[in-house]
């Protein structure tokens, strides 16, 4: 607990509340271990690993970077595609979001599943987190360079900044202020422009090292304070915040914690920016202490793990209820590929939505040719309404979806017996 919220709780008594924070910060010293990372006036940040801090690593140990039990249906390889590709457009909303960007997530669903060109700026900061999430999963076997970084904030603001502004480091005279939510008050200064280079290097080198690099570091923790440090320098005028979250991510995954591509530390994230804002500050206010920091990402990722298992449970009673639905007909079920049975599964909670191609061979990594044939099939079978739209054929969720599939396993049953 920071003395910002220690100083409005009782102390113990015989103690003034001054006391008792002297008393935990004299307990905490021992605990401390220094960072190879430095603050602007080359004072190296710390951190702590105290109880809560190595039972939240452990859990995510067990969960993220072990095994994880899913039912068969979600966890086919088959199936694999589309969930991450799910999971990276989510990541890619609510990270824009995060940094102001206004658009709904229908809307933004609907623009990378079609591959539609970005609309305005809103739109575009979301394609560009989209293909930043795809681009570190291309360089996970490349070590961590300047070069790179600079690569990944130059997709992340694509079309998106000032002209001039978006291609380079920060300079000289570009003036750089984290505010609060009024933008009156100033959180953080970044450090001078001209140590930019060298803490990129620095940080590279940290964000480079493995399990048999000493001293040893849990990856969890190198991965958030790779995020941590890149934010606090901040090299760049925008974008800094996208980009740090995508290298929190190439550094997980990278380092064996496979269920990252999986998770959306964005969307929870967004449930509560006012605490990651504080997490900076208090860590700047109380000695170079990472720590504050630290414990909230591990809450964060916990909470989106924990997300996924629920994400994952409704998706398994949802297979199960058209397994169901289907079983009464095998001829059915026998026609039906894992693709078409998902999109069935959706539509059948979304009637009346459209269905492209295009936005069927992105969910599952499909050719488009195998894609048309998926949704002409149910097309044939009377599943989706097939509509012409410009040069493009546009498939619908019936209203009646749940019926006439109930109709048709009767119908096949019938001519069965």
């Amino acid at each position: 607990m920071h003395w910002d919220e220690l100083r409005h709780r009782p102390p113990p008594e015989g103690l003034s509340s001054e006391h008792w924070w002297l008393g935990i910060k004299l307990a905490r010293r021992p605990l401390c271990k220094e960072l190879p990372l430095l603050d602007m006036n080359d004072r190296h940040f710390i951190y702590c690993s105290p109880e809560p801090v190595q039972a939240a690593l452990h859990r995510i140990d067990r969960d993220a970077c072990g095994q994880i039990r899913m039912d068969e249906a979600i966890a086919s390889p088959e199936s694999r595609d589309r969930y991450i590709i799910s999971s990276l457009i989510e990541e890619a909303i609510t990270s824009s979001q995060l940094e102001g960007a206004a658009t709904t997530r229908r809307v933004a669903k609907d623009m990378l599943r079609a591959r539609r060109k970005p609309r305005d700026r809103n739109e575009q900061m979301i394609a560009n987190n989209y293909e930043a999430m795809q681009f570190i999963r291309e360089i996970l076997d490349e070590p961590l360079t300047p070069d790179v970084i600079i690569t990944l904030h130059n997709i992340v603001v694509q079309d998106t900044g000032e002209k001039g502004h978006i291609h380079r480091l920060r300079e000289s005279d570009d003036t750089i202020r984290v505010v609060d939510g009024t933008h009156t008050r100033i959180l953080h200064t970044p450090p001078p422009a001209a140590e930019i280079p060298e803490r990129l290097e620095r940080l590279c080198q940290f964000a480079n090292q493995t399990e048999h690099d000493e001293p040893f570091l849990h990856p969890v923790l190198r991965a958030i304070l790779l995020h941590f440090q890149l934010a606090y320098d901040h090299p760049f005028t925008d974008g800094n915040g996208r980009t740090a979250r995508a290298l929190f991510y190439w550094s997980l995954i990278r380092q064996g914690c496979w269920l990252a591509e999986y998770l959306s530390i964005s969307s929870v994230l967004k449930t509560a920016p006012a605490q990651y804002g504080r997490a900076y500050l208090y860590t700047e206010t109380d000695d170079n202490d990472t720590t504050y920091f630290i414990v909230n990402q591990l809450d964060v990722i916990e909470k989106a793990i924990h997300a996924l298992h629920e994400h994952l449970a409704r998706k398994t009673q949802e297979v199960r209820k058209m397994q169901r639905l289907l079983r009464r007909s095998p001829t059915i079920q026998d026609a039906l590929n894992y693709r078409q049975m998902a999109l069935l599964i959706h539509a059948l909670k979304h009637p009346g939505e459209l269905y492209r191609i295009e936005a069927h061979r992105v969910s599952h990594n499909v050719a488009y040719q195998t894609a048309r044939i998926d949704l002409l099939r149910l097309a044939e079978m009377g599943l989706l309404e097939k509509l012409q739209a410009k040069r493009a054929f546009v498939f619908v969720a019936p209203e009646d979806l749940e019926a006439r599939l109930r109709h048709m396993a009767d119908d096949r049953s019938a001519r069965g017996a």
